[in-house]
């Protein structure tokens, strides 16, 4: 019986080139080659669940990844069907300025956008 390496698991979740651009410029000003982007849903908001976006060293037991021009996007495996779909972006304009989520799988939204159902 021969023993063969799994793939890790991947996810649906896109990231345009200016988000991209962004996460790039963040992880060079703290100097760690070792970060990805982690995005999960947690429960929480005024719509029941909420968003969450941060860089993570760790690698959890289950967590789904794709690679975007070298920036690593991390999904844990509780969050991959809320977020299937869903694609990150980054504006920096007079009327908006940060990463948002857009997701195809939220029923609803409240005003702050941080939150859905």
């Amino acid at each position: 019986m021969t023993e063969t390496a799994t793939s890790p698991a991947t996810h649906g979740v896109t990231m345009s080139e200016a988000a991209t651009s962004k996460v790039k410029t963040l992880l060079a000003q703290e100097g760690r080659e070792d970060l990805r982007l982690r995005l999960s849903v947690q429960p929480g908001g005024c719509s029941g669940l909420i968003y969450q976006l941060y860089f993570d060293e760790r690698t959890l037991e289950g967590d789904a990844l794709m690679e975007f021009d070298g920036v690593g996007v991390v999904v844990d495996k509780m969050s991959v069907p809320y977020l299937d779909g869903a694609s990150i972006d980054f504006a920096d304009s007079i009327e908006k300025q940060g990463f948002t989520i857009d997701n195809p799988n939220a029923s609803s939204s409240c005003a702050c956008g941080d939150s859905f159902s």
